[in-house]
């Protein structure tokens, strides 16, 4: 059995089609097809179900495309080890987040790059948390910054990095004047324009409003809180944001932000890698960078006097 076999094999898996898949592997459609047969006389089990297409993975397939993402990240994990021993940590660290903490990446990735000059990151931060999770266990990223308390963070590690709080900024004639927090019961009469359903934080906001009875219906949904920010900036609408925002958007004497009170609400974020295995010299470099870290003191010095920053 060769590396090369399981490449290909998990690249049909994910891509559910043989031509799509040498194509994302550089190769032939027919030397994709013969390397997979060749894996499945090795092991004298059929693992993927063919008509005139790909028609899915066999009950044995599916099995197998989890031992060989396991294979195939050790194995990468095992040539990066001997590269950073020889020249430092290089490669590309693959770095996900929720689209909440999207600002707080800078901040975890500032040490990191300094300490392993030669190492290259890719963000991706327009994932779920149910998502990101997935693809922490099945190899697909390196590391992610998170909600803690998710239910599926199941099979990682996770360094804690701060809790948000959560703010609401609108623009000035929204609020009353000099005021520097305000009650769930009371954001609830504002016109809102809030995260999607399917994200996380969104969940925790519907349930604080659930708690005192409330049912929000926000007007404008969408899964950027930059587009949020750009919301508010219209004058139209209202949004609730965690508080570690507030570092990257300086406020206009036009924008207020108050912190939500009646109760104050946190979620705790962590840094989270895969549990299996020694994991990639880049994800271990990175978990080391965030122990060093100082972010709760960070992000909670925005949140006294937050209606006065300009």
């Amino acid at each position: 059995m060769l590396f090369r076999q399981l490449e290909y094999f998990v690249a049909v898996a994910q891509e559910r089609h043989f031509a799509r898949a040498a194509e994302k592997c550089y190769v032939s459609q027919p030397a994709l097809s013969a390397s997979i047969a060749k894996l499945e006389r090795e092991l004298n089990v059929t693992l993927i179900n063919r008509g005139h297409s790909f028609e899915g993975l066999t009950p044995e397939g599916e099995r197998l495309v989890v031992w060989a993402k396991r294979i195939l990240a050790e194995h990468d994990a095992f040539k990066a080890e001997v590269d950073a021993v020889r020249s430092g940590i290089t490669g590309t660290l693959r770095l996900g987040t929720v689209p909440t903490a999207s600002t707080t990446a800078s901040l975890v990735l500032s040490a990191f790059c300094s300490a392993h000059p030669l190492a290259k990151v890719q963000i991706h931060s327009r994932l779920a948390a149910t998502e990101l999770y997935r693809r922490l266990r099945e190899f697909e990223l390196d590391a992610a910054i998170v909600h803690a308390a998710h239910g599926d963070a199941h099979d990682v590690d996770l360094v804690p990095l701060y809790a948000e709080h959560y703010v609401l900024l609108s623009s000035a004639d929204m609020l009353p004047s000099g005021v520097s927090t305000l009650s769930w019961r009371d954001a609830a009469q504002l016109p809102l324009a809030l995260l999607t359903a399917d994200m996380h934080d969104r969940q925790i906001i519907n349930e604080t409003f659930a708690g005192h009875g409330l049912t929000v219906g926000p007007q404008v949904e969408t899964d950027s809180v930059a587009s949020l920010l750009a919301q508010v900036a219209s004058g139209n609408w209202a949004c609730i944001v965690p508080h570690t925002w507030l570092w990257t958007s300086p406020l206009g004497g036009e924008i207020r932000a108050v912190e939500m009170v009646d109760p104050v609400v946190t979620a705790e974020i962590a840094l989270a890698t895969n549990a299996t295995g020694p994991g990639s010299p880049v994800a271990r470099a990175l978990v080391a960078a965030a122990h060093q870290l100082s972010l709760k003191e960070f992000f909670d010095t925005q949140l006294p006097g937050v209606t006065r920053r300009r």
